[in-house]
């Protein structure tokens, strides 16, 4: 599959332009190793099945933790 271009925040406070060729949730998690992860696109919490276009905007965050300091 085609690299496409997606803004990806991970164990940061701002979204990178990170390239992935990845088509779904599922295998995200699989290329940028994910596992233990919630991850959201386009703030909605997604399944492994949800589709990854170009441009989405991806949060992960570890499961059961907590933002703030």
């Amino acid at each position: 599959m085609a690299p496409k271009n997606i803004w990806l925040m991970k164990d940061s406070r701002t979204f990178e332009k990170t390239s992935v060729s990845s088509s779904t949730v599922g295998e995200l998690r699989s290329e940028l190793d994910l596992d233990g992860y919630t991850v959201n696109v386009n703030k909605v919490t997604a399944s492994d099945n949800h589709v990854i276009a170009e441009d989405n905007r991806v949060a992960v965050v570890k499961s059961n933790e907590k933002g703030g300091v």
